[in-house]
């Protein structure tokens, strides 16, 4: 994953200088630790991402992007803890970190191509409620424009 984040080696996210940087070694450090010798902050690969602050190892998250975005219908986070082994506590927390990022991003301007007109239809809202079974008509729906 290094490779193909950092193809000219790794840049610091903190102050975005690229190769002044060492490797962390030893039994107190993860593998991929690296620090900024500009700034002394430590990074991995994954800061800046959804994978950053997890303690599931970096296959399991691979593997559930795959699944999550590759699936036609839907994955389901009982499916994913089934699959790749985790709890499904676990599961839940990273299918929704993965969809959030997967998600558009909100634009704050207007509708419509530039701005332009938009058109809306209206429909009606309701349910069932007490009604009789098999009731027929819009006299139970709320209109909504």
């Amino acid at each position: 994953m290094e490779r193909h984040v950092w193809p000219d080696g790794p840049v610091c996210p903190h102050c975005g200088v690229i190769g002044d940087h060492y490797r962390l070694q030893g039994n107190t450090n993860r593998p991929g630790l690296y620090k900024c010798k500009d700034c002394r902050e430590p990074f991995t690969v994954t800061v800046g991402t959804l994978y950053e602050r997890s303690k599931v190892p970096l296959n399991k998250w691979l593997l559930a992007t795959y699944l999550l975005s590759s699936s036609k219908k839907g994955y389901s986070a009982h499916q994913l803890h089934r699959t790749i082994g985790v709890t499904y506590k676990t599961a839940w927390f990273m299918a929704h970190r993965i969809r959030e990022a997967m998600r558009e991003p909100s634009h704050d301007s207007k509708l419509g191509s530039g701005g332009g007109t938009v058109e809306a239809d209206e429909t009606y809202w309701g349910n069932k409620g007490k009604q009789r079974k098999g009731a027929r008509g819009y006299a139970h729906k709320e209109k909504i424009v």
